[in-house]
């Protein structure tokens, strides 16, 4: 299962947020979008998941074009957005009971799911607790748990580790790599932190709105003669590593 996307371009009024974008993920794999704030990042993933009207080009989840069969789409995917949106007054089951509901899956089996899902967090002992009285890493992971109950193909994560200290943001990054390892899912995973990235991972790099590189991170430095990405990043972009 895979995304592949063809010479996107969106605008907010007078301000283009992205210019003839055109990629195809590697399939199940851990993909990293990576740019700097304002790149043009969460506009992507507004389209992909049809939070935002495409305005020009295609996109297309495992062969589904998202405008031709949007509920095929939707079905497939899994999406950690940047903002909780996980209700703190309710336990972790409750978040997800309710989720599973929206998605159609019947009350036993999506318990017997919950179950597996926040297993594979290393979650389950939280399952009675209320989401307020977890930390950022913690609800990170539930909204993960989450956005795979319907066991989509493919999953998008929005910037998942801002806020997060640096041992929970080393934690969650090799959670979601060992779920592509474990269930062949296909994940693209937005980040402005180049620590976040291995050498081998493909990575999307954007920038004002454009598609700069796409390849893996050693190859991008192989290209630009250079050790690091982050030397490789601010070769491209013109930007040092403090603004990636």
């Amino acid at each position: 299962m895979s995304i592949a996307v063809a010479d996107i371009s969106f605008s907010y009024g007078q301000r283009q947020a992205l210019q003839s974008v055109s990629f195809e993920l590697q399939p199940g794999c851990f993909n990293a979008l990576l740019g700097p704030n304002g790149a043009g990042k969460s506009t992507l993933f507004g389209l992909l998941t049809r939070l935002n009207a495409l305005q020009c080009g295609s996109a297309s989840i495992n062969g589904h074009d998202i405008r031709q069969h949007p509920a095929r789409v939707m079905s497939q995917l899994g999406v950690v957005f940047q903002q909780s949106s996980l209700d703190l007054d309710l336990t972790v089951q409750q978040n997800l009971l309710y989720h599973a509901a929206l998605h159609g899956i019947a009350r036993k089996p999506a318990l017997a799911q919950i179950e597996l899902e926040l297993m594979r967090m290393e979650m389950l002992d939280r399952l009675h607790d209320k989401v307020r009285n977890l930390n950022g890493g913690h609800r990170r992971r539930v909204e993960i748990a989450r956005a795979l109950l319907h066991q989509p193909g493919v999953l998008l994560l929005d910037e998942p580790s801002v806020g997060l200290d640096p041992a929970s943001r080393r934690a969650l990054n090799q959670h979601v790599r060992q779920l592509c390892e474990d269930r062949g899912l296909t994940v693209l995973w937005a980040t402005h932190l180049i620590e976040e990235i291995d050498p081998q991972d493909p990575v999307l790099l954007l920038h004002n709105g454009q598609l700069k590189a796409h390849n893996s991170g050693q190859q991008i430095c192989l290209q630009q003669q250079v050790d690091s990405l982050s030397e490789a990043f601010h070769r491209i972009t013109g930007l040092n590593r403090e603004a990636a």
